[in-house]
């Protein structure tokens, strides 16, 4: 029997042989998302007046707006008891918005790389049907909408959420995609969507539960308004996405996997450079310095503070250069800048 995916090898290896062998998830994830658990923050632990999109707080997890509302986004404590779970990502409607125009929209996504889902045999009679899991909570009982989009495709299922400021358990399964494409490259593969409101033109036709070609009218069909109020709360943690047709147990991996995941995306780095210099002019001097891990793709960078750096050059996906001029005495003088690195889908 070929082994095609060693995340799976655990289930092809009889109870009766190499027992102390046996492991599950060997090498591999099989939870597609990552920081599903939101136990990663490296831009920080909540950021206020959210109006547009943007990456905030918890890693990974993009936040998709369009006019609706004003939101307070956070790193929370609140989680489900006794589920293994330290931290949830917040939603908390600061600015309400009870009357959505036709385009206003607001929902959490997570873009996963098309090379690391290859083995989902997308637009192949054998593709494969995956299953969403994940906690929620909210004071805003009602119907909620989940999206799988891809290349041009798309399709949605429903969720209830009837039990107010309750922690509930959430599985979704969708069926394989046999029709799509995905291409075998570190670019947008799969994005997975987490509905809060949306206007008509996302609501106004029949919800999409089958894999077929985008119909805006049809992501959004029958989701409840979370930003109708300034009472309104969502909290969502121990998202997972897997092959299959049942959601197994949260896929608990360590801090330092889980953070080395991240890195791949987003990267904050103290450059903290020393040089020694005999100063005959403000000719230029220049530093290099690794990424922890090589990143998905040459970053772009934002500068946070600065002493004496002129200017900073991404090499590769691997590490960075910088550039300063000299000035003052001679000697030790170190050199800093604060950098946020970013090469997110």
């Amino acid at each position: 029997m070929a082994i095609t995916r060693i995340g799976n090898i655990a289930s092809t290896i009889p109870d009766d042989s190499i027992q102390n062998a046996k492991f599950s998830n060997i090498v591999q994830s099989k939870n597609i998302i990552i920081n599903g658990d939101m136990n990663i923050a490296q831009r920080g632990t909540s950021t206020a007046s959210i109006t547009s999109s943007s990456y905030n707080t918890v890693d990974r997890w993009k936040n998709t707006f369009s006019s609706l509302g004003t939101w307070t986004i956070s790193q929370d404590t609140d989680v489900p008891t006794g589920q293994g779970f330290a931290k949830s990502l917040k939603y908390d409607c600061t600015t309400a918005d009870g009357s959505p125009s036709a385009g206003d929209f607001c929902n959490l996504r997570q873009i996963v790389e098309g090379q690391n889902l290859q083995y989902l045999k997308v637009g192949t009679s054998s593709a494969q049907s995956l299953t969403a899991s994940f906690w929620v909570k909210t004071n805003k009982t009602g119907t909620y909408i989940c999206t799988l989009n891809t290349s041009g495709r798309f399709i949605s299922k429903s969720y209830s959420i009837s039990s107010s400021n309750t922690w509930t358990k959430i599985s979704i399964t969708f069926p394989g995609d046999t029709s799509g494409t995905m291409a075998n490259s570190n670019a947008n593969g799969l994005e997975i969507f987490f509905w809060l409101g949306a206007g008509s033109t996302f609501t106004s036709g029949t919800l999409q539960t089958s894999w077929g070609s985008v119909t805006n009218a049809d992501y959004a069909v029958g989701q409840v308004n979370l930003a109708d109020s300034t009472d309104n709360n969502f909290w969502i943690t121990g998202i997972q996405l897997e092959a299959g047709t049942s959601a197994s147990d949260f896929e608990f991996l360590p801090y330092d996997v889980n953070l080395n995941r991240c890195l791949r995306y987003f990267y904050f780095d103290d450059c903290d450079l020393f040089m020694y210099t005999n100063r005959v002019s403000d000719t230029p001097r220049a530093g290099q310095k690794q990424f922890p891990i090589p990143m998905r793709a040459a970053p772009t960078f934002t500068s946070i503070s600065s002493t004496e750096i002129s200017n900073t050059a991404m090499t590769d996906s691997s590490r960075f250069m910088v550039t300063f001029r000299q000035s003052g005495s001679d000697g030790d003088v170190p050199r800093y800048n604060s950098y946020n690195f970013s090469s997110e889908l």
